[in-house]
């Protein structure tokens, strides 16, 4: 056995150890079993005014967070990227310009509403020939080894149910030298600003989301997810477990948001 196969079988031991009968829907504990439907109906209720929601709950920074995103990831004509959690297709839209005709992107969601309204958009918008469309679990990725460049997950990891599966699955479709970039809400890096932040997640989202999508709920398990989700520094060593190499974040708007990014090596 080569050393490098050594460390891959350790990888998947890891990977297999750590999954779990338990797991957390916002603050409560569930079977993971029951996860994965939970998600999907919060992410039913709000499909539609998803956009809109984006829109009013950050003031429209998430179209910032999503650029660096898209600045981070380099990609380039004839790459293959996955985008997981794709949900409305913002940032499939861009990658499909960037890829090119040679190139591939595949826009992929485990909530067949989220997937819809993103591929609607996306042929709104003169999408088409480099663009594929997958509705998938990013614990169980449906791709041969080595298959893409560049993946994304967008504000999709805190609502996977075994974070270190789907962090595994990514690490094996991509190839060697391939990046993962993951933009996800985290932890406010100043005290003062996460008791303003923790208000108006509690406070506010679910008054906004009750007024906009008559679903106050949904926002508030929104809330609940941030909170369980795990720090810049717990994410790090996830990567580092899962065979990531030069795993780093950057922060954003103090910290409410963080980019982490690692490499296959």
């Amino acid at each position: 056995m080569t050393e490098k196969q050594s460390i891959v079988d350790k990888q998947a031991d890891h990977c297999i150890d750590q999954q779990q009968s338990e797991t957390h829907f916002g603050f409560e504990q569930v079977n993971s079993s029951d996860k994965a439907g939970r998600v999907a109906e919060v992410f039913h209720s709000v499909a539609a005014k998803y956009d809109v929601m984006n829109d009013l709950m950050s003031a429209g920074i998430h179209r910032l967070w999503k650029r660096f995103t898209i600045e981070k990831a380099a990609v380039r004509p004839g790459h293959k990227v996955l985008d997981i959690a794709g949900g409305t297709g913002d940032l499939s839209f861009k990658f499909s310009r960037l890829v090119g005709c040679e190139g591939l992107v595949v826009l992929s969601d485990i909530n067949d509403s989220m997937l819809k309204v993103g591929r609607d958009r996306l042929l709104d918008r003169g999408v088409a020939g480099n663009t594929q469309y997958a509705q998938l679990d990013a614990q169980y990725l449906p791709f041969p080894d080595n298959s893409f460049d560049v993946i994304t997950i967008a504000f999709g990891l805190r609502n996977v149910t075994d974070k270190n599966m789907a962090l595994c699955s990514m690490l094996r479709v991509l190839k060697p030298g391939g990046r993962l970039l993951v933009l996800e809400f985290s932890k406010p890096s100043n005290t003062l600003l996460e008791k303003v932040y923790d208000t108006y997640s509690f406070k506010a989202l679910p008054l906004i989301g009750k007024l906009v999508t008559g679903d106050a709920d949904s926002y508030r398990y929104l809330a609940e997810s941030i909170r369980m989700h795990p720090d810049q520094e717990t994410l790090k060593s996830m990567m580092v477990d899962a065979g990531f190499a030069n795993p780093e974040y950057s922060n954003m708007t103090g910290g409410i948001v963080a980019l982490h990014s690692g490499t296959k090596p």
